[in-house]
């Protein structure tokens, strides 16, 4: 098959148009190599569902934060906090902390 054979075929004449030519290079440009590709777009909008759902997660965590804080403005609640998470007591108060065996945290051998 020779080059004047070749460029008797109706789809070698619509290849080798200038416009089709440009065209094709332009898409393939804009797709894989520019700034704005299509490729760096996928991954942002990656990035941007992994932030909205972080973004949800941190607004459960506040409306979490807010309604322990309303619950720690009354001075009974702010005291039972303090005596289950840090241990403090009045003067004049023992303490005992009783843990169970299957609590504890063992080292494995």
């Amino acid at each position: 098959m020779g080059l004047k054979e070749l460029r008797r075929k109706k789809w070698f004449g619509v290849l080798t148009n200038m416009y089709v030519l440009v065209l094709t290079v332009f898409v393939i440009w804009m797709l894989f190599f520019d700034t704005n590709s299509l490729l760096i777009h996928l991954e942002l909008r990656k990035e941007i569902k992994k932030l909205e759902k972080q973004q949800e997660f941190l607004q459960e965590e506040i409306a979490n934060d807010k309604k322990i804080l309303e619950k720690l403005s009354d001075p009974e609640e702010l005291e039972k906090f303090a005596r289950e998470n840090y241990y403090l007591k009045k003067k004049n108060e023992e303490i005992y902390l009783i843990e169970y065996e299957d609590s504890l945290k063992t080292k494995k051998k």
